[in-house]
């Protein structure tokens, strides 16, 4: 592998490997009472807020799901910070978070909608 591509990816790594970790572990201060569901999940408002990147997301979605949460559930936190992060961060984050959870925006938007005349 390319000096350039090791280096980019050993950046993703670490993004993973500390997403991975509860927050309080990341940021080297005490615990905090939140389960990891809710860590993970507050740690995914984070990455809305802040414009993560897409190992971010993976990382912490994956946290999320095997810490229990639900898709659902990962994307009523995608909607319950849009009024404070704002519209345009949530439409940025949407396929971030949908490809996290195995989902292809793409083929989506190249199905008709229900609504759609026949």
């Amino acid at each position: 592998m390319p000096e350039a591509a090791a280096e980019l990816r050993a950046l993703a790594d670490e993004c993973t490997a500390v997403m991975q970790r509860p927050a309080s572990a990341s940021a080297g201060i005490a615990a905090t009472a939140l389960d990891r569901k809710t860590d993970a999940l507050v740690r995914m408002a984070a990455l809305i807020a802040q414009g993560g990147s897409p190992a971010c997301y993976e990382a912490t979605i994956a946290t999320a799901l095997a810490a229990g949460a639900t898709p659902d559930e990962v994307v009523d936190t995608l909607v319950a910070v849009a009024a404070t992060v704002g519209l345009a961060r949530v439409v940025s984050a949407t396929p971030l978070v949908a490809c996290a959870l195995g989902y292809d925006v793409d083929v989506a938007f190249e199905a008709p909608r229900r609504s759609d005349p026949d």
